[in-house]
This record gives structure tokens, C-alpha cells and sequence, in this order.
């Protein structure tokens, strides 16, 4: 290998890991994904990711030629049609129907691609999906409508945090605390007797950090300590300032607009919790920017998610039965990885959301700062570490039990 092969081969290898970066691939995951890449090259690498760093060392067989490369990143989100087209990139050059610098140049038009469903249909979707989420809730139907409108208005906040960095840093105690405020007017001007807490909520469900803590949570299982220890205090932090920004707008509303008297709606029939689990997922499509060919994928995976753990609680421990909920998700995701030779990753995703408890962790941090429970929650913090631990063990073994045939 000549000095000018070694460069190319290891500005694909630093572009191609910035970027799946930027999709939200964990560290444990990309790090193994690159090495792979690396050695399909002829060269030797190490990397080391975290949440907001990456470090490159690649060198060739006989050290003739050495590179290191540090460089400092913002925490991806997850865009799962950029992650299926850089994977089948990837694939096309390891199997040699693609040179090196044409792949390169294909990476930065992926790397250029916007959003396949544009803003509008992804406005929509988060109405769609804060809607569904408080109807799995037990939210009344003018409280799930409600609840959509919120969530229309927090993705507005989130159109602006992408063109502003001062509106960026204070995104979630600012969605949060206009959630509070127009929550309180809706039920002074509106429609008393809502379920405010459970509105503020629910609006801002996209926001709460749910997927990063079992992300955490799976990288130090993985012993990615540092990656780990970090993604985790990043989303406790996050959970605080989402909490803190719903605490503050909804005393605010409270003293403007008057206190409300919660009355408790008929709840909605069974049916509805499976119609909720599939426009939740349905809705996640543009918000993870899932490509249209893995739509069936996507809700097949939510549904086995979510019925195989609701049915395994019925004759078991709540917390046993998200582990084989995890553990089916687990199988199904990889099934899917060796069928359509894609990232599991595309999948898992819409099945997990379904699974992980971030919104009790926000409502446990509520008990334990007011003493007060707006949803049905006995014992929830212990609960939440358990079902967090089940979800990680739940996909852990189904790897062991059906092994993914790629790093992603």
C-alpha cells in the first residue's frame, strides 16, 4: 500500500465515522462497525467515541504510514434513511462495485441529503406522535387533541433550535415551559377539568431522553465506560431541565390563568392502546426519517414489542415480561438485518420507543420532587431501573441467541 492509498483509505474511514456520528449510531456499535470497514481496507485502526468526541489512530501494515485524528462533535439524532444509505454504501465498496473516491464523494451527497419528508408532513407527525403517546397514557380524546396541538407547537421550538444556538441550549426548559403555560390557558379558556401534567407531558414525549438513557445504559454493559457514563448524565440533565422548564410554566399558568380542578374522563376501550402503539410508530417514520421501504418493518416491530411484553405480563413480573419483550424485538431485529442486509438498528429503534420507560422517569422525578402523582405510579423509580436493565439484558441475550450479522 503506497502513501497515497493510505490517505484516501483513511479520509473515507474519518468521513464515514463522523457521519454515522451524526446519524446517532452508540459508540460501542460504531467503534466496531469502523474496525470492520478498516480491515475489509488492509489497514489497522483503533477509535475511541463518545456523545460529543470521536479519535481516529489507522496505520498500515508496517507502520509505514500512521494517522491520528481527535474531533470534537455535537450528539447525533437519529436519521435512519441516511444511516441505510451510508450502510449500503459501505456494502457496495467492500464488495468492490464502488472505488474508494467515488464512494467518497457519495458520502458527502448523503451527508447533504435533507429530510425526505420535509418539514410540513414532520410537523405533523410530532402532533401524531404526542397525541398517540397521551392516548397509551389513558388521556380522554379532547385531552389527546389538545396534546397533538402542544406537540405541533414544541416541534415549532425545535424548527427554531436549528437555525439558533442560544434557543438551542434552552430547548427543552423552554418547549417545556410554553407546553405549561398554554396547557393552563386551554384549560381556563377551553376546556377545564384536563389532565394538565399529563398534557405537558405527552407534548414533549419527543424530548425526553427515554432512548438515550438505554443507549447509555447498553454502552456501559458493553464496557464503553466513558461513552456510557456520559450519554447517561447527558439525558438525566436533559430530563431535569424538561422537568424543570413543565414545573416553572405550569406555576406560571397556575397564577395567570387560575388553578384547575382535574376531572377524570371514561376512559377509552382496550382497542385503543393497540390503535395508539401503531399511530405512535407510524408517526415516528418522519421524526427518525425511517425510509419507506422499512415502514412494514418498522410497525411490525412495535407491535411484537409491545404485545409480547403486555401478554408475558400477564403471567409474569411486569419487569420479566419487558425482558422478553426486548429479547423478541432483539430476534426480530436481527431477522431483519440478515433479510434486507440492513442496520438492525432501523428497526429496533421504533421498538424500543414503545418499550422505554423515559416517561415514568420523568413521572417518578415528579413524585419524588411534589409528592404528587398525576398518572396511577406506585413505586415507579424502582420500577424504571428495572425496566431499564430488563430492556439492556433483554437485547444483550437476544444477540447471543440470534447474532446480527453486522456491527450496526
Amino acid at each position: 500500500m503506497n502513501t497515497l492509498e493510505f490517505i484516501q483509505i483513511r479520509r473515507f474511514i474519518v468521513k464515514l465515522g463522523k457521519m454515522l456520528h451524526k446519524y446517532g449510531t452508540p459508540a460501542f456499535r460504531l467503534e466496531a462497525y469502523l474496525l470492520e470497514v478498516a480491515s475489509y481496507l488492509g489497514v489497522h485502526a483503533s477509535f475511541i467515541a463518545t456523545p460529543t468526541s470521536i479519535t481516529f489512530v489507522i496505520w498500515s501494515d508496517k507502520h509505514e504510514d500512521e494517522y491520528n485524528h481527535a474531533a470534537r462533535l455535537q450528539p447525533g439524532d437519529l436519521d435512519m434513511s441516511a444511516l441505510s444509505l451510508t450502510d449500503e454504501l459501505a456494502n457496495e465498496l467492500l464488495s468492490g462495485k464502488v472505488s474508494l473516491s467515488d464512494a467518497d464523494m457519495r458520502l458527502d451527497k448523503i451527508n447533504e441529503m435533507p429530510s425526505p419528508y420535509g418539514k410540513v408532513i414532520t410537523g405533523f407527525a410530532f402532533a401524531l406522535a404526542t397525541g398517540s403517546f397521551s392516548m397509551l397514557m389513558g388521556a380522554s380524546v379532547p385531552e389527546i387533541l389538545w396534546t397533538g396541538l402542544l406537540g405541533f407547537v414544541s416541534y415549532l421550538w425545535v424548527l427554531w433550535a436549528q437555525k439558533s444556538k442560544r434557543v438551542n441550549l434552552m430547548l427543552e426548559p423552554v418547549t417545556s415551559f410554553m407546553a405549561g403555560i398554554l396547557a393552563c390557558a386551554i384549560s381556563r379558556y377551553f376546556d377545564p377539568g384536563i389532565n394538565i401534567p399529563l398534557m405537558v407531558l405527552s407534548s414533549v414525549i419527543i424530548l425526553v431522553p427515554g432512548l438515550a438513557l438505554t443507549m447509555g445504559l447498553a454502552e456501559l454493559s458493553s464496557r464503553n465506560l466513558v461513552s456510557g457514563t456520559a450519554r447517561i448524565m447527558d439525558a438525566i440533565m436533559q430530563l431535569f431541565k424538561l422537568y424543570f422548564g413543565a414545573f416553572l410554566g405550569v406555576a406560571v399558568g397556575f397564577s395567570i390563568f387560575g388553578q384547575n380542578q382535574f376531572e377524570p374522563a371514561a376512559s377509552l376501550p382496550y382497542w385503543a392502546t393497540w390503535l395508539a402503539v401503531g399511530l405512535l410508530c407510524f408517526a415516528l417514520v418522519p421524526i427518525f426519517r425511517t425510509r419507506i421501504k422499512h415502514i412494514p418493518w418498522a410497525l411490525m416491530s412495535a407491535f411484537i414489542a409491545y404485545g409480547v411484553t403486555v401478554y408475558s405480563s400477564i403471567y409474569m413480573d411486569q419487569t420479566f415480561g419487558t425482558f422478553i419483550g426486548a429479547f423478541a424485538l432483539g430476534v426480530f431485529a436481527n431477522v431483519f438485518t440478515r433479510i434486507a442486509n440492513q442496520p438492525s438498528t432501523i428497526v429496533a429503534m421504533h421498538g424500543l420507543i414503545v418499550l422505554v420507560p423515559g416517561s415514568k422517569t420523568y413521572i417518578g422525578l415528579n413524585s419524588f420532587i411534589s409528592g404528587q402523582d398525576f398518572v396511577q405510579a406506585d413505586h415507579v423509580g424502582q420500577e424504571v431501573f428495572l425496566i431499564f436493565m430488563s430492556l439492556v439484558a433483554g437485547l444483550i441475550f437476544a444477540n447471543v441467541v440470534m447474532p446480527t450479522k453486522k456491527a450496526l
